[in-house]
């Protein structure tokens, strides 16, 4: 990703792009909790549930029993982080939470907040 992002966020970006070349998905993301913790997720796309690797993301700091989020990087060929998994970042993690968004080889593309 680009020299932008902090040392913790290129961590995520890293994650984000290893996830995602393991399994193949449309979609690499990592998120970091607010204790420093990392989740990262691919696109899941079965006959039966769809979830976006964001989405896969907060679920499982949800689930963790995570506090909240610092930050958020999605590798998506996408022209913009949808809208519900900004939602989701949101609900979990509250206002001015950065995503950044980059192309499936990791640059940087834009960063949002929420």
């Amino acid at each position: 990703m680009s020299d932008q992002l902090s040392a913790e966020d290129k961590k995520l970006a890293t994650l984000a792009r290893a996830t995602r070349a393991r399994t193949g998905a449309a979609e690499g993301a990592a998120v970091r909790d607010s204790d420093g913790r990392t989740y990262a997720a691919a696109t899941v796309d079965l006959p039966s549930l769809q979830v976006s690797a964001l989405g896969v993301c907060v679920a499982m700091a949800v689930a963790s029993g995570s506090a909240g989020l610092e930050g958020a990087v999605v590798l998506t060929d996408a022209g913009a982080v949808a809208g519900p998994d900004l939602d989701a970042v949101r609900d979990f993690g509250g206002a001015d939470i950065p995503v950044h968004r980059g192309d499936l080889r990791g640059t940087l593309v834009e960063t949002v907040t929420t």
